[in-house]
Formats: structure tokens, C-alpha cells, sequence
């Protein structure tokens, strides 16, 4: 199984909207992406709650069966579009892929 985390610092404002709203839309983006893509078995978002200044804003853990699915996922259209609304809205990206 490979676990893919993901950290996301945001942008103070953004498309128009602050720091906030944009990480909710984002946390409904991806999480809307559960049961959509094949080989995507696990995705969770949270909100930062501890505001900081080690932390990031926004964390997305997730699970694929392989490094393949993991791929797929990355590559799927509905990912990209989500992908495309995250580049806007943060600044800094750190990611994490391990197999257990």
C-alpha cells in the first residue's frame, strides 16, 4: 500500500478570496474526489487548526494500492482540474509518498 500526504501553505488571498474559503473549497474539491477515481482507496483533507507559524494550512492524506494507482490519480482529469485550482491558491508544497 502507498500512503501519499501532501502540505499545502496558502496564499493569504486568492481568486478573490481569502485564506479561508479558498481551503474549504479545496477540501470539498478533493474530498469530492473519493469513489471517482479508479485505485483511489482512502482520501481525507483536514484544515489546519493550530494557525502557527510551523504549520501548514491545508493536509491531504490519501491511499493507493501502488506506486501505479498513485500515478493514474495524478493524471486523472478530475485530478488535474483540482490540481489547477490548488496551484493558484498556495504558495509552498511538500508531499510525502511511502509503501507499507
Amino acid at each position: 500500500m502507498v500512503k501519499h500526504i501532501v502540505f499545502w501553505k496558502l496564499k493569504e488571498e486568492a481568486l478573490g478570496n481569502d485564506k479561508a474559503i479558498n481551503a474549504q473549497m479545496a477540501k470539498e474539491k478533493l474530498e469530492a474526489l473519493n469513489g471517482q477515481i479508479k485505485g483511489l482507496l482512502k482520501l481525507e483533507v483536514g484544515v489546519d487548526l493550530s494557525k502557527t507559524d510551523m504549520s501548514y494550512d491545508l493536509a491531504l492524506y490519501s491511499e493507493f494500492a501502488n506506486m501505479e494507482d498513485l500515478h493514474f490519480y495524478d493524471q486523472h482529469p478530475l485530478h488535474v482540474v483540482v490540481k489547477g485550482f490548488i496551484k493558484e491558491i498556495n504558495c509552498s508544497r511538500k508531499v510525502v509518498d511511502y509503501e507499507i
